[in-house]
C-alpha cells in the first residue's frame, strides 16, 4: 500500500461535499462536512478524502483497516465500479486520523432494536440516531462487520463524483460537450475516439468546480461489483513481501519490549534491572506504567534481557482463579446486577408454574485473541511530534491515547496505519502502542519498535469476557411452551469504551446479542442480561457477544426441541416468523440433504441458527463418533446477506468463521491461577489444526434483499452449538461447556 503524507504533484481529491453529505439531522455540527485532513504538495487541489488520481493513476484513500479480510479489495472495487477503472490499477493508501472517516454504521449494533423490526423507528435509531452518535463520536473504527455497509454509497459516489468531474475536466481542454464523452479503463473518450489518461487530466480537474450530486449507476449495469475481484493483497502475501506493522524498518531503529504486571495491576513493589543492563545489545531499562520496558539492539535481544529483570509485582485486582470467577459470576444473578430484559413475552413463570420444568447451566470462558502477528508499534518522539506506526482499527482514539501519554495535542500525533496480520478484535485496544510511547519518549528523536512476546500478548490480551447462563424450559403437546434464558457476563462496552474515551452508560447489549433478538415465535419467551462487575478487563472478539450467546441459547433450544420429540430443523423452521432467518434454515437443509438427526451408527448432525449482526446464519455440521473420538467430517453454512459485491470474499469469510468458530469451540480457553493467565502460548491456547478441518466444507450465501450487510462475524456464533447438537445426535451426550474438549476428544 502507498503512504500518505503530502499528496504528489499534480493530484486532485473529488467531491467533498457530494461523498461526505448525510441527513440533515437538524443541528450544525452533524450537518456540515467535516474537513479534508489530506495536505496537497505544491500545485494540487484537495476536494476530498477518499480519492486521489495524480500522474501515477487512482489511489484509495480507506481509513478502515485491513486485516486479512479483504476490506481494501471490495472498497477498491466499489471505487473503480464508477470511476471505470480496473480495480487492479488502483492503489490502496490508509487515511490518517479524521473525523470525516468515522464510520457511519457501526453504533447500530449497540441500538435495543432488533434486527427484524423495520418499523419507522428502528429505522430511525439504526440509521439516524446510530450515524450521528458514530459521527459525533468521532468513531473512525474498523469491527461489527461494517467496513462495506459503511463504504457501500460513500466509495462508489466518490468514484461517480471523481468520474464527473475528470470528464469535465476533458470538455475544458478540448471543447466537447460533456454530454458526448464516456468513461473507460482509466480514460475519458471523446466523441471522435481519442481517449484521455485519468492522470493526464489531473492538474487540469483540479481546478474543475466538482458536481454536488452524481446519480449512482444501477445495480442491473454494474461490471465489477458481484463477481468475483482478483485480492489485490494476495500476490505479496504469498510472496512474503507485504509489509505488516511489525516490518517496519527505518533509519535508527531501536528495539523494545515491556513486562507488565501479569495480574493486571498497576504497582510495582521492586526492580532489579543489573543483570539485564549487562547483557548483549541493551540500551537501557526503563520502568513504564505498570512494569518494564527494555530496549535493545534487536528484538531478541530486548526480549531475554525483560525475562533477566527481577521484579516484585503489587498486588492484583482480580480474582485468584478461574473457579473463584465462576463463583462470583454465579452470585451475580440477582436483581440489582439485572443489566436488560430487551425479550420478555407472554408469562414465562405462569407457563412454567404449570409445567414440568427443563433446567440447565451452560458455561462460555474467557478466549483470546491470539493472532498471529503479536501486538507491536514503532514509536518516535522528536520534540513535540510524535509519530507512530502500527496496525490499528482505532485510529482516533489511538491518537488520543498517545497524545495524552506524551504530553502533546492529538493534532501533533501522526498514525501510520499498516496491513494487519490478524487481529479478531485484539486491535480495538491500544495498551501496547501506549506502551511504546512511554518507552519511546526515553529516547528523544529516535524510533523504536515495541514488540510483545507471546506471552506478554496472551497475558494481557483484553480476552472475551466468560458467560454463565441458567436456562428454564417447557414443552407441551410436543411444542416449545417456554423458554427463559438469563445469561450473566462483564460489560464488554463498559470496559472498553473508558479506554476509547467513550462514555458506556445504560445497558449493554452486547451481554445479550444473539440471544435477545432471535426470531422464533415462543409463546412465553425472556432473555435476561446481568453484569458482572469488575474483573479482568475484557473486549470485544470476533461476533462480540454473540460469539458464545449463539451456543447458550441455541443450544438449549435444542434440547427443548428434544424434549418436545420435534425434528431440529423442522421445528425451527416451524418457529421461526422471520422470512429471511427460514429461507437460510431452508437453505442449509437443502445443502447437508437434512433427512433427520441420526445419520447411522456413530453418526450425527446438528444444526443451529443464529442471528447477529444482522445476517442470520444457519449451519450444520456432521460428526462421527470413532473408537478415536469425534471426527467432524462436513459443514454447511448458509447466510443471508443481502446484495453480494465479491462472492469469493464473501465465501471465504463465511467457511473461515465457521472454522474459527468450531476450533474455538473445541478447544481455546483462558484459564486462571494465583492472578495469572495460564496459557501463555499455543501450546496451552489450542485450536483447530489443518487435520481437523473437515474435508467437506460449503457455504451459500443467499441474496433476496438488497440490503448491504457485512458477513465477517455472523458465520462464528451458530458453529458451535450446530457441532455440540451434532455430537448429541451421534452419541447422545450434551455439551453445555466449552471447550467441548474437557468432555470428548477430538480427532
Amino acid at each position: 500500500m502507498a503512504s500518505i503524507g503530502k499528496i504528489a504533484r499534480r493530484s486532485f481529491l473529488v467531491g467533498t461535499v457530494a461523498v461526505a453529505g448525510g441527513v440533515a439531522f437538524g443541528y450544525w455540527r452533524y450537518r456540515t462536512p467535516y474537513p479534508n485532513p489530506l495536505e496537497p504538495g505544491e500545485g494540487a487541489a484537495v476536494l476530498n478524502p477518499w480519492v486521489v488520481v495524480d500522474s501515477d493513476g487512482v489511489t484509495l484513500i480507506t481509513p478502515r483497516a485491513d486485516k486479512g479480510q479483504g476490506a481494501v479489495q471490495v472498497q477498491a472495487a466499489l471505487l473503480a465500479e464508477e470511476l471505470d477503472v480496473d480495480p487492479g490499477e488502483v492503489r490502496t493508501a490508509f487515511g490518517p486520523p479524521a473525523p470525516v472517516y468515522y464510520n457511519s454504521v457501526v453504533a447500530s449494533e449497540g441500538m435495543p432494536v432488533a434486527a427484524t423490526d423495520d418499523g419507522i423507528i428502528a429505522r430511525l435509531m439504526r440509521e439516524g440516531v446510530s450515524d450521528a452518535a458514530a459521527k459525533l463520536l468521532g468513531m473512525q473504527v474498523t469491527g461489527g462487520s461494517t467496513t462495506v455497509p459503511d463504504a457501500y454509497e460513500k466509495l462508489r459516489r466518490a468514484g461517480a463524483v471523481a468520474r464527473e468531474t475528470l470528464k469535465r475536466a476533458a470538455a475544458a481542454r478540448t471543447g466537447a460537450d460533456v454530454a458526448d464523452l464516456r468513461t473507460e479503463a482509466g480514460r475519458v473518450i471523446l466523441p471522435d475516439g481519442t481517449a484521455l489518461p485519468y492522470a493526464d487530466l489531473a492538474a487540469e480537474a483540479a481546478e474543475v468546480e466538482a458536481p454536488d450530486f452524481v446519480a449512482l449507476r444501477d445495480p442491473a449495469e454494474w461490471r465489477i461489483l458481484g463477481q468475483p475481484v482478483q485480492r489485490l493483497d494476495m500476490a505479496a502475501k504469498c510472496t512474503g513481501t507485504q509489509d505488516f506493522g511489525i516490518d517496519h524498518r527505518q533509519e535508527g531503529l531501536l528495539h523494545a519490549t515491556v513486562r507488565t504486571h501479569p495480574g493486571w495491576g498497576d504497582s510495582v513493589t521492586s526492580i532489579d534491572s543489573r543483570a539485564a543492563e549487562g547483557m548483549r545489545g541493551v540500551e537501557r531499562v526503563v520502568q513504564i506504567t505498570g512494569g518494564v520496558g527494555v530496549i535493545a539492539d534487536n528484538t531478541w535481544r530486548a526480549m531475554r534481557a525483560a525475562e533477566a529483570v527481577q521484579i516484585d509485582w503489587g498486588p492484583s485486582p482480580i480474582a485468584e482463579s478461574s473457579d473463584a470467577m465462576w463463583e462470583g459470576f454465579a452470585g451475580s444473578f440477582t436483581e440489582d446486577r439485572r443489566d436488560s430484559r430487551f425479550k420478555d413475552e407472554g408469562d414465562v413463570e405462569a407457563a412454567l408454574a404449570g409445567a414440568e420444568v427443563m433446567e440447565a447451566e451452560y458455561r462460555v470462558p474467557f478466549l483470546a485473541h491470539a493472532p498471529l502477528e503479536p501486538m507491536n508499534a514503532t514509536v518516535q518522539v522528536s520534540g513535540d511530534r510524535v509519530d507512530v506506526w502500527t496496525g490499528t482499527q482505532i485510529p482516533r482514539f489511538l491518537q488520543a491515547n498517545v497524545a495524552e501519554v506524551v504530553g502533546v495535542d492529538p493534532e501533533q500525533v501522526h498514525v501510520h496505519n499498516t496491513m494487519i496480520g490478524g487481529s479478531f478484535g485484539h486491535r480495538l485496544e491500544d495498551l501496547h502502542v501506549r506502551q511504546a510511547a512511554e518507552v519511546a519518549m526515553r529516547v528523544p528523536g529516535r524510533p523504536v519498535k515495541m514488540t510483545w512476546s507471546r506471552e506478554e500478548d496472551m497475558a494481557h490480551d483484553f480476552p472475551r469476557t466468560m458467560q454463565l447462563a441458567r436456562m428454564r424450559g417447557a414443552v407441551r403437546d410436543g411444542r416449545v411452551e417456554a423458554y427463559d434464558l438469563s445469561i450473566a457476563a462483564h460489560s464488554t462496552f463498559a470496559s472498553q469504551g473508558p479506554r476509547w474515551g467513550v462514555p458506556a452508560a445504560g445497558p449493554d447489549i452486547a451481554i445479550v446479542a444473539g440471544a435477545w433478538d432471535q426470531p422464533f415465535a415462543i409463546p412465553n419467551y425472556r432473555v435476561t442480561g446481568y453484569r458482572v462487575p469488575g474483573g479482568v478487563p475484557v473486549s470485544s472478539w470476533r461476533s462480540v457477544g454473540a460469539s458464545g450467546n449463539g451456543f447458550l441459547h441455541d443450544g438449549f433450544l435444542d434440547e427443548l426441541i428434544h424434549a418436545a420429540g420435534a425434528d431440529p430443523l423442522e421445528e425451527r423452521l416451524r418457529l421461526c416468523w422471520h422470512a429471511p432467518s427460514r429461507r437460510v434454515l431452508e437453505a442449509v437443509g437443502e445443502m447437508c440433504g437434512w433427512d433427520g438427526p441420526r445419520m447411522g451408527e456413530g453418526r450425527g448432525r446438528g444444526v443451529a441458527y443464529c442471528l447477529s449482526f444482522g445476517v442470520p446464519t444457519a449451519e450444520v455440521v456432521e460428526v462421527t463418533a470413532t473408537e478415536d473420538g469425534i471426527r467432524i467430517d462436513a459443514v454447511y453454512v448458509a447466510a443471508e446477506v443481502g446484495r453480494v459485491l465479491d462472492p469469493v470474499n464473501v465465501e471465504a469469510q463465511m467457511t473461515g468463521g465457521a472454522l474459527f468458530g468450531l476450533g474455538h469451540a473445541m478447544f481455546s480457553e483462558l484459564t486462571f491461577a494465583g492472578h495469572q493467565v495460564e496459557q501463555r502460548n499455543y501450546d496451552l491456547y489450542e485450536t483447530l489444526r489443518l487435520p481437523q478441518v473437515p474435508k467437506v466444507i460449503e457455504a451459500r450465501a443467499l441474496e433476496t434483499t438488497d440490503e448491504i450487510r457485512g458477513i465477517g462475524e455472523p458465520p462464528v456464533p451458530p458453529a458451535a452449538p450446530a457441532l455440540a447438537n451434532a455430537i448429541f445426535a451421534a452419541t447422545g451426550e450434551r455439551l453445555r461447556e466449552m471447550p467441548f474438549a474437557k468432555a470428548v476428544r477430538f480427532v
